[in-house]
């Protein structure tokens, strides 16, 4: 293989791979990038076993071939080089060269046939909407993940289909996020699948906040999703989410109406004094008024009022301030619903105008 390109050529779609290359492998291959060079493109692609990610780029190719390089080292000499500098890449037995200007390198390969790929997998039904939109999902969303947790299927976000319609829940056992999205989902009957926590950090990366088209198609064990020039695949988690429907409170004999700012900002200042063993706070609620309270072990106290649209009598309730903030931050509009029915039951917070996102957060004893 030979090829000559442009520095930014080459790193700009190694940039995009190496977020799915472990520092730490027990196969060797793996700390590597499959280069694939034809005539007039090379696709790098680079795996942990658990997501793939290849990137296109159009270049001229002078001997087409495939080989395998050292990602960090392959990624460390290309930011090392200065911008816009023309980089030759050449290989020879089991040894390849990178050459700009005065600077030479040379690095050790592996076989390329040695590389796993997921290259021919079944996948069935177009699932289409803008990056922005899934990106949006996503950051509303992927904060309610569980992290290790010995339920395994709640170290993912699951995405269910339906015609016409998109959701996406995490949950971590303590609060559940909720997105739902009406999009160009070509699929003839419902169906549930887990994204694990790095595929889904990994999306949260190649996204953009954009109105381009990102297609999504889903497998019996993998997810593939193809944007631009780059594609995505991971393998999914094998188990079944919880029913969240039934988590969802369906019925509130309180409502609360607040400024969605205002109160995250009363939170916010109000859990200063906590520390990582006391994450509590407290809400006590009377009519057009709601209090925020904290106290650490040191018996440190903060305390805030904030003026609510609410008139369902005197109640005290605890929550993590962490899992409020983390839900407020989550929507979109001026004001907040949050819905309560009694000070052992869970809150749902959303907008107060919508019903495409939903939180809910259990209470916790103070």
């Amino acid at each position: 293989m030979k090829l000559e390109a442009k520095r930014e050529q080459l790193l700009k779609p190694l940039q995009h791979v190496i977020g799915a290359v472990e520092r730490r492998q027990t196969l060797p291959i793996l700390t590597n990038v499959l280069l694939i060079a034809q005539e007039q493109d090379l696709t790098i692609t680079a795996t942990d076993l658990e997501v793939e990610l290849s990137a296109r780029t159009e270049l001229a190719v002078q001997t087409p071939g495939e080989i395998t390089l050292p990602a960090r080292r392959l990624h460390d000499i290309l930011r090392a080089l200065p911008e816009d500098a023309t980089v030759t890449l050449s290989d020879e037995g089991d040894k390849a060269t990178v050459r700009c200007g005065r600077s030479r390198f040379t690095l050790v390969t592996l076989p390329a046939a040695d590389f796993p790929t997921l290259e021919d997998l079944p996948f069935e039904g177009d699932i289409r909407l803008r990056q922005g939109d899934l990106r949006g999902m996503i950051e509303r969303t992927h904060f309610a993940m569980a992290q290790q947790d010995v339920r395994y299927y709640l170290n993912g976000l699951l995405l269910e289909t339906t015609p016409g319609v998109i959701r996406l829940v995490a949950t971590d056992g303590h609060r559940l996020a909720f997105q739902e999205l009406k999009a160009e989902v070509d699929v003839a009957e419902a169906r549930q699948i887990i994204v694990p926590r790095k595929g889904v950090l990994e999306l949260l990366r190649l996204l953009a906040d954009s109105d381009a088209e990102v297609v999504l198609n889903l497998g019996a064990n993998h997810i593939r999703l193809a944007l631009d020039d780059i594609r995505f695949t991971s393998k999914l988690i094998d188990g079944k989410f919880p029913d969240y429907q039934r988590v969802i409170p369906r019925e509130s004999s309180r409502i609360v109406i607040a400024d969605r700012m205002a109160l995250r900002s009363a939170l916010a200042r109000t859990g200063i004094v906590l520390n990582d063993k006391t994450q509590g706070i407290s809400l006590q609620l009377e009519d057009w008024i709601m209090r925020t309270k904290a106290r650490n072990t040191d018996q440190e106290e903060a305390e805030e009022e904030v003026e609510i649209n609410y008139n369902g009598g005197v109640m005290e309730i605890g929550f993590n301030v962490t899992y409020l903030l983390d839900a407020l931050g989550a929507l979109n509009g001026e004001l907040a619903k949050l819905s309560f029915s009694d000070a052992a039951s869970s809150c749902l917070i959303e907008e107060a105008e919508g019903e495409s996102g939903r939180h809910v957060i259990m209470p916790m004893r103070l």
